[in-house]
């Protein structure tokens, strides 16, 4: 395994539909919530984690997925909407000196329906971070054989 690399990014207001916290969500709860018994069944227990995404803007890096720790094909978590496949790529937010285990989680564009994000904004789901904001410079340590920023 190669040395993890570190960028540094701003956390940004997203769709606010994978916390939930958005008006018009069609997710009671939040669309993570849903998926995160689908994502354990398959392998990848995220409890303890945010039920939601913090969106990192890492602009103007682009963000690749190589060759993710987890990758799920056709998980159809929720009726009504085509199955997707969703990748995580292991990382670390660093915030305020202290260090928050994560994922970098992709749900493929090509599968996905709806609420799609610029490539320079990686989703993350993490550890609870208390105090973090719209606005807050966070740093990011990913695995570069896991995804590629450039």
């Amino acid at each position: 395994m190669t040395q993890s690399k570190f960028v540094h990014g701003v956390v940004m207001q997203g769709h606010q539909i994978a916390s939930g916290m958005a008006k018009d969500s069609p997710y009671p709860g939040g669309s993570v919530s849903l998926q995160m018994p689908f994502f354990k069944a398959l392998g990848l227990d995220l409890t303890g984690y945010f039920p939601g995404t913090l969106n990192i803007s890492v602009a103007p890096a682009q963000f690749r997925m190589l060759n993710p720790a987890y990758c799920f094909e056709k998980v159809a978590w929720i009726a009504g909407f085509n199955a997707e496949t969703f990748s995580f790529a292991e990382c670390t937010v660093w915030f305020s000196g202290k260090a928050y285990q994560g994922f970098v989680y992709y749900p493929h564009p090509e599968t996905k329906t709806q609420h799609f994000h610029d490539a320079s904004l990686l989703e993350v789901i993490c550890q609870p971070i208390k105090g973090v904001h719209y606005g807050n410079k966070v740093r990011l340590e990913y695995l570069p054989e896991q995804i590629s920023l450039s």
